[in-house]
């Protein structure tokens, strides 16, 4: 097992040689496009990283990683469709830079070259990754629509809340990392273990961005601070402010969620006190630990070398701790 900027250099060179020179070019540019953008690229990586924990060599399990990488650009192409983005990662959207039909169609496509990218492995490893992969997939779309009906509700309980971002984020983590030890064979129960690592670590990476989206620095977070305050999103945060406020504090904090003032400051300074005299910001890092600390009671079972549990640990220490 090798350092993480080894992995994200190798699925860097993949993606700066990729090319989808085919027509018709307005299916297959915008896929070009919007995998040339890169990003954290954490999921391939980890596809990477678990093949190697479990003794392949990371370039077995490259096709399988860019399976999930494909899959993920996929997810965000129709998300930013549903919520009418006009920036992802600092550049125009697909459906901003052609249009709508495009942004559908070149996201669907996006969807069936993911499962090509498995036809390359033997027949057994082929049906086990694809049967995991179709079951993630479904996952993600079943939490992003609950994500979609939370926007139109004033009961999400923070269990449902939790089960959303499971289904949204942390599955795909999970089975990212799962895929690498199907690639290198290990044993079911090793890849059951793997498959909690990453989901869990997949919560504790999702709740670490809601409250980096509202207490993060914004010379390092890359987005702007207090987005989902703006857009009054019922993040972990939020839900935990109204379970812990006095009556007062939370007719304040319904009354800011039911409006979008035309100069959000004033709205997010006082939405961010709120999350602080109520205890929530203290209780979504406590969370953020707890999620982190049951990725890390799994590497105690898993049976590989120790040396390869610390740097699982040290890699998830990473993510706990990290400010963009």
């Amino acid at each position: 097992m090798q350092a993480i900027a080894h992995y994200q250099q190798v699925i860097s060179n993949y993606f700066d040689n990729f090319s989808l020179q085919k027509e018709p070019a307005n299916l297959y540019t915008p896929i070009q496009y919007i995998l040339s953008l890169g990003g954290k690229r954490m999921r391939p990586v980890l596809t990477l990283m678990a093949a190697e924990v479990f003794g392949a060599n990371c370039k077995e399990a490259l096709p399988a990683a860019i399976a999930v990488e494909m899959f993920h650009n996929f997810s965000l192409v129709h998300d930013d469709i549903m919520d009418d983005a006009p920036l992802r990662r600092g550049n125009v959207t697909v459906h901003e830079k052609w249009d709508v039909n495009t942004g559908i169609l070149s996201g669907d496509a996006m969807l069936i070259l993911a499962y090509q990218y498995f036809e390359g492995y033997e027949p057994q490893k082929f049906r086990a990754l694809a049967k995991l992969f179709s079951k993630t997939a479904l996952e993600v779309c079943e939490g992003q629509q609950w994500d979609v009906d939370f926007e139109e509700r004033n009961d999400v309980t923070i269990p449902q809340y939790l089960k959303m971002i499971e289904y949204k984020t942390a599955v795909l983590v999970g089975a990212a990392m799962k895929m690498g030890g199907i690639v290198a064979g290990t044993t079911e129960d090793n890849c059951g273990l793997i498959y909690d690592f990453g989901l869990n670590l997949g919560l504790a990476f999702q709740l670490q961005d809601d409250y980096l989206d509202a207490f993060g620095d914004p010379e390092t977070f890359g987005k702007q601070v207090g987005g989902d305050i703006i857009e009054n999103k019922k993040t972990y945060l939020y839900l935990k402010a109204l379970q812990q406020s006095n009556a007062y504090q939370k007719e304040r904090l319904l009354q800011w969620f039911a409006m979008q003032p035309e100069d959000p400051a004033d709205k997010i300074a006082d939405v961010k006190e709120l999350f602080k005299t109520t205890g929530a910001d203290a209780a979504t890092r406590e969370a953020i630990e707890e999620f982190t600390n049951k990725a890390f009671a799994t590497l105690a079972k898993m049976n590989i070398a120790e040396d390869k549990k610390q740097l699982l640990h040290k890699f998830g220490l990473g993510l706990m701790q990290r400010k963009v």
